[in-house]
């Protein structure tokens, strides 16, 4: 039985940013699965015009799962997204990692899931514009990803980095594998 990974989509996330990932935690050769999850089953747009029907939503998800992904998206800023605080609060209270980039960071921030670990985002002015009740400046760190506590952390431009981090803190392949992959897709063939 394959382990689940949640990927939570709404209208106009943004679909590259979980794309990496999802495609090496979903390969025939690992041990995972990635089902999406949305605050209800109504189909669901991407940024880049992807229809997609939820497999879960937010009052229906499974009680086990190995990872929790939160994409961009202006949603976010909007406050559109804030009924997936009580999945967000369970994952990190039962120590299921969170995997959160762009926009998503800010929610997080917003409520209080980085004000005691190292954690990136966009910026950190950008960062204190979106979440007035965030605490976590001190742990802030200029980086495209960080992983502390179980919660992985990006900028929108880190989506390879924030992949690295989540294969890594999965153990999904070889360490080699995954420096291998990744530098495949950072640099290409030719550099």
């Amino acid at each position: 039985m394959k382990k689940e990974i949640l990927v939570f989509i709404f209208n106009g996330y943004a679909d590259w940013e979980p794309a990496y990932v999802c495609a090496e935690l979903n390969s025939s050769d690992t041990d995972y699965i990635v089902r999406t999850i949305s605050l209800d089953k109504n189909p669901k747009v991407s940024m880049g015009g992807f229809h997609v029907l939820p497999d879960y939503a937010v009052d229906d998800y499974p009680t086990k799962f190995s990872l929790l992904i939160l994409a961009g998206g202006n949603a976010w800023a909007e406050q559109k997204n804030n009924d997936v605080f009580p999945l967000v609060e369970y994952a990190v209270k039962n120590h299921i990692p969170v995997g959160a980039i762009c926009n998503a960071v800010n929610f997080m921030a917003e409520n209080g899931f980085l004000n005691e670990i190292k954690h990136s985002g966009n910026t950190l002015e950008f960062m204190k514009s979106q979440a007035p009740h965030y605490k976590g400046d001190k742990n802030f760190l200029e980086e495209q990803a960080v992983c502390d506590a179980n919660i992985i952390t990006a900028n929108g431009s880190g989506t390879l980095e924030f992949a690295r981090k989540i294969l890594t803190l999965l153990n999904a392949k070889s360490e080699q594998a995954i420096t291998d992959w990744y530098n495949l897709n950072k640099f290409g063939f030719y550099q």
